[in-house]
C-alpha cells in the first residue's frame, strides 16, 4: 500500500527570514536601547505589550494606526515607531541554511507551502523581493486572511487551501505554541532551532 505523500509547511520570520527585533531597536533607536538590555525591555513593550503588533500581523491595523497606538503605550514618538515599522523588510533577508534546505526538498519534489504571521505589507514585500518564493506550492500569511497562529481557524484554512486531505503534513515553526497547535491539529511538526537539526529531523523522516 503506497504511503500518503509528505507536505513540508515553513513558518517564515526566524525560520527562512532573519528576524531578530532586538538588534533591529538597537540599530533603529539607539537612543532609547543603548544596550541589551534596554533593546530587550523595549522589545517587550513595542511588539509584545498591548497587542498593537499583533492585530497588526492579522490585519487589524494599517501603519498610521499601529504607529498612534505603539506611541501612546510606550512614550515614543510616532515618526520613532514608523521608522522601526519601515526598516522591518531590510531585517528580513533569507536565511541561507534554511533557503538551502527549502531548495533540497524541492528538487526531492516534496510539496511546500508557507503559513506565517505577517502583516500584509511585509507580505507583499518579501513574496516580491525573495526569489525563493517561487519554489513554494502556496501559502497563507495572516495579515491577508485575518486568521492567526496558533488559532485552529488558520490551520483549517491552511488544510483546506493546501488541499491537505491524505497527505501527512510536516509543520516546521520557531513558537513552541504554534507547534504545539500545529500537534493537535493532528499534523507532524518540528520546532526550529537551527537549519541543521530541522534537516536531521526531515532526514530520519525520510524526506532529505
Amino acid at each position: 500500500m503506497t504511503s500518503p505523500p509528505r507536505v513540508v509547511i515553513w513558518d517564515i520570520g526566524a525560520v527562512l527570514l532573519r528576524w531578530r527585533p532586538v538588534a533591529l531597536l538597537r540599530q533603529v533607536l539607539p537612543r532609547h536601547a543603548p544596550d541589551e538590555d534596554s533593546a530587550v525591555a523595549l522589545g517587550r513593550r513595542f511588539f509584545v505589550e498591548g497587542g498593537d503588533w499583533h492585530e497588526f500581523d492579522r490585519g487589524g491595523l494599517d501603519e498610521p494606526a499601529l504607529a498612534r497606538r505603539i506611541a501612546q503605550r510606550t512614550g515614543l514618538s510616532e515618526a520613532e515607531v514608523l521608522a522601526v515599522v519601515h526598516a522591518v523588510p531590510d531585517e528580513l533577508q533569507p536565511m541561507a541554511e534554511s533557503v538551502a534546505l527549502l531548495e533540497a526538498l524541492h528538487r526531492q519534489r516534496v510539496k511546500q507551502f508557507y503559513f506565517s504571521n505577517m502583516p500584509l505589507p511585509y507580505a507583499d514585500h518579501i513574496e516580491q523581493h525573495h526569489g525563493f518564493f517561487r519554489i513554494f506550492d502556496g501559502g497563507l500569511f495572516s495579515g491577508r486572511v485575518k486568521r492567526m497562529k496558533p488559532e485552529r481557524e488558520f490551520y483549517e484554512l491552511a488544510h483546506e487551501r493546501f488541499k491537505l486531505a491524505g497527505t501527512k503534513p510536516i509543520f516546521i515553526d520557531d513558537h513552541p505554541a504554534n507547534v504545539q497547535a500545529a500537534r493537535e491539529f493532528g499534523w507532524e511538526a518540528v520546532l526550529f532551532e537551527g537549519a541543521g537539526q530541522v534537516r536531521g529531523r526531515l532526514g530520519e523522516m525520510g524526506l532529505v
